[in-house]
């Protein structure tokens, strides 16, 4: 399988709003592929087309090397899938439920049980087996779903914002897993994230999606070199704002910040902060903070989009909710 997901000009529409709007992709095999993007970007909207629930409007798509549309039977039959979504009978064990997730694959009951075990042990939930889902924890919940996309040993696994609402160990755990099962089996991960570090932390490639299009594609190094010079941020009193801007500006372009906070790409690099800091001494101003940031994820969608992701230190609260394509996905049946 030379691409494991490949997708060509895909659309999807919901009455008037373009949630997805002609996407291309084409990711290889034993590959983890990021997809970044803030809420009602259209990622959940892609990957459900991608797994089979949700019809194209438009475009192809073609997944384990089988059409979604035409042949999404072998595409289901071919793929692990974890969406935010998820539901699990919370009145069964993570074991009866691991048993059953084999019975409706077809699995024989021996062989049904063996993988039970061993998924069981690879997502660190052998002493919790026999627990109601329903006294699971989030993060318990979460490693479950995954084992229950593994039962099958698919070939290409498909996870939608899998960490969400995770504590930070919990989060570290899955990331942990997701590395054994792509470094030991080659399994290929369509990863669906809003947060930078997990992008940046397990992605071989990224595509950074914003209002149904894929804006900037590409391994994460090459992604930070493009947008060039390191960020310089102050924060000084609230009335001295647009004088510092005016000052920083003279060293490099401006770049989105949060309110109150004054953000440029420094041109000349670290080099440049001495002058910059003595022009703004002249005019009296008083920096009360500053830091100068090698270019990060973050950097790239803010230089793609003009905003910054949310979640981020920059983001600028609302400014999700105000873009027009927020609340496409929740259309979705």
């Amino acid at each position: 399988m030379a691409e494991p997901i490949r997708a060509e000009g895909l659309v999807r529409r919901f009455g008037d709003i373009t949630a997805v709007d002609g996407i291309d992709l084409a990711i290889n095999e034993g590959e983890i592929y990021g997809f970044l993007g803030p809420n009602g970007a259209g990622k959940s909207t892609c990957v459900r087309m991608l797994v089979t629930l949700l019809t194209p409007t438009a475009g192809k798509a073609y997944v384990a090397g089988f059409d979604v549309v035409s042949d999404a039977n072998m595409v289901r039959a071919n793929i692990g899938v974890a969406l935010q979504d998820a539901a699990i009978d919370p009145l069964m064990t993570g074991r009866e439920l691991l048993r059953l997730q084999a019975v409706l694959h077809g699995i024989g009951k021996s062989e049904g049980e063996e993988r039970s075990e061993r998924l069981l042990d690879r997502v660190g939930l052998t002493d919790a087996a026999d627990r109601r889902v329903g006294q699971y924890s989030g993060g318990m919940r979460r490693r479950l779903d995954l084992a229950l996309a593994l039962m099958h040993e698919p070939n290409v696994l498909f996870l939608d914002e899998p960490t969400t609402g995770l504590d930070p160990m919990s989060r570290l755990n899955l990331w942990e897993e997701l590395r054994r099962l792509n470094t030991e089996l080659g399994t290929t991960v369509f990863l669906t994230t809003q947060y930078l570090e997990e992008a940046d932390e397990l992605a071989h490639r990224i595509g950074i999606i914003d209002d149904g299009k894929i804006v900037r594609e590409g391994d994460t190094g090459t992604l930070k070199e493009q947008v060039g010079c390191p960020t310089l941020r102050l924060d000084v009193d609230p009335e001295h704002v647009e004088a510092t801007m005016e000052i920083a500006c003279k060293f490099g372009e401006p770049r989105p910040s949060r309110s109150g906070r004054v953000a440029v790409g420094l041109e000349q690099g670290a080099s440049a902060m001495t002058e910059l800091l003595r022009l703004l001494d002249d005019r009296g101003i008083v920096v009360q903070h500053l830091e100068l940031d090698e270019p990060s994820l973050d950097d790239v969608f803010a230089e793609a989009t003009g905003r910054r992701l949310e979640g981020s230190s920059e983001h600028v609260a609302g400014e999700i909710a105000e873009d027009g394509s927020a609340g496409a996905e929740g259309l979705i049946p």
